[in-house]
């Protein structure tokens, strides 16, 4: 299928590459590191927000990863957020569509920053031809039977392509499989997904209650992966003044780091923080946060980050 698109600014943090190997290995590349709304938020017009109505460059888009394979000329997206159009640019920059097919898209769940996206493949926009979404069953029910989502799927803009807990699909030398999370599931259930290479394994996780509502262990599966990419919604408890925090239960930060203590350095090097709400200060990679969470072997997800499986 190809994709033509006339898309407005692009969203870039400086790129942070990690590929050392042959180019026909097949990499991840971070699309968007914010929460669902993005930084900055709509209606924020706080000190923190500023900066981001001040200077167009300083934006961020909702968390989204690509996964492309050069050896099978794919690419894939994970998420459609609500800044598609951006970061379907940015993924032309990497790879053109000439030469990188859109295999798909995967859904993690049915809220605003996950999938709303799906919207700009419809006829109003880009009017696309049957792009595989891979969605939960749950999740395939929501999109069939409402609209405006049903339209994409009665105009065959899309195809929804079934997944089921556990069970990897399976992408010419690429392997991922989704497993559900405990999480506010209004819609739709929720998944991470575990995203296998030749060579390595990332776990994406962008949004969960909390490590301890989950059945696995969040130290071993880090342990398990070469790449975590994972919920850093909120930094810590005192985030959101007047707000009840139980309400949108995530991990805090801190909590992430207390559980993952134990880990050697070495370990703790796998995880990258991702999904960060616009009040959180590890969007500032200069904070005092972010700098604490480095110094504890830790790094922090940022647009343009390519991970090589």
């Amino acid at each position: 299928m190809a994709i033509s698109l006339k898309v407005f600014i692009l969203l870039l943090v400086p790129a942070v590459t990690f590929l050392t190997t042959a180019d026909e290995t097949p990499y991840l590349y971070v699309l968007g590191v914010a929460q669902d709304a993005g930084f900055p938020q709509a209606g924020c017009y706080k000190s923190h927000c500023m900066p981001g109505w001040d200077n167009p460059e300083t934006k961020i888009g909702a968390t989204s990863l690509a996964l492309i394979d050069p050896a099978g000329k794919k690419k894939y997206m994970f998420e459609a957020t609500p800044n598609f159009p951006e970061q379907l640019f940015m993924l032309e920059q990497e790879v053109s569509t000439d030469e990188f097919n859109l295999g798909g898209i995967f859904i993690t769940h049915a809220h605003i920053g996950h999938y709303t996206g799906l919207m700009y493949l419809g006829r109003e926009v880009i009017g696309a031809d049957q792009v595989p979404v891979y969605v939960m069953p749950k999740m395939k029910q929501y999109l069939m039977n409402n609209g405006p989502w049903s339209q994409l799927v009665s105009l065959n803009n899309i195809t929804l392509s079934p997944l089921r807990n556990h069970a990897a699909v399976l992408l010419n030398n690429l392997k991922v499989t989704p497993f559900i999370v405990p999480h506010r599931d209004e819609f739709s259930e929720t998944v991470g997904f575990s995203i296998k290479g030749p060579n390595k394994t990332a776990l994406f996780i962008p949004d969960i209650n909390k490590w301890s509502q989950w059945e696995k262990d969040i130290a071993s599966q880090v342990q398990a992966s070469d790449y975590a990419l994972i919920d850093a919604t909120f930094y810590d408890n005192e985030e959101l003044p007047g707000r009840d925090m139980s309400k949108i239960p995530h991990p805090f930060v801190t909590e992430t780091m207390a559980a993952l203590s134990a880990l050697s350095k070495q370990q703790r090097a796998k995880v990258w923080f991702i999904h960060m709400n616009h009040t959180n200060p590890l969007l500032n990679l200069n904070s005092e946060q972010a700098i604490v969470v480095r110094a504890q072997g830790f790094n922090i997800a940022s647009t343009g980050l390519r991970l090589g499986l």
